[in-house]
């Protein structure tokens, strides 16, 4: 049975729902992502693109192409990165974990890019790391 998901911005003007799974999610600590979160790394996850659904009345939706092929969308008015897109996976979108408002019952998979890490983070767990994307 799939399960119903939704998320937001900060400010609430984009939301967004999606049923189904979640696949399995990372962190990633490549230097884009550590820019668009703002912090050590980014939690994402891929769901479904067929089953995506974006709201956004006030049209504050928008995206920027931070290098050939990925592309990041974020909500104009209060800066939330909320979910991404790369060419090369037409059927997912990268949801960042931190927008979901339904709760998610999932552990990390896995740290990848741990090649471009924060020099300031210290990665403790147990969770698997690899140096580029995971294979």
């Amino acid at each position: 049975m799939n399960k119903d998901y939704k998320g937001s911005c900060l400010c609430g003007a984009c939301t967004y729902k999606f049923s189904g799974e979640v696949n399995d999610y990372g962190y990633c600590h490549c230097i884009g992502c550590r820019k668009a979160s703002g912090s050590a790394h980014s939690a994402n996850a891929g769901v479904p693109a067929s089953s995506f659904h974006l709201k956004d009345e006030n049209n504050f939706l928008r995206e920027y192409q931070s290098s050939p092929g990925t592309h990041r969308f974020f909500c104009s008015n209060c800066g939330s990165p909320l979910f991404s897109r790369i060419d090369e996976s037409p059927d997912l979108v990268r949801i960042r974990l931190g927008t979901l408002d339904t709760s998610l019952n999932k552990k990390c998979a896995r740290h990848t890019f741990v090649s471009e890490k924060a020099p300031w983070h210290d990665m403790a767990d147990q969770i698997p790391k690899f140096n580029n994307k995971f294979q």
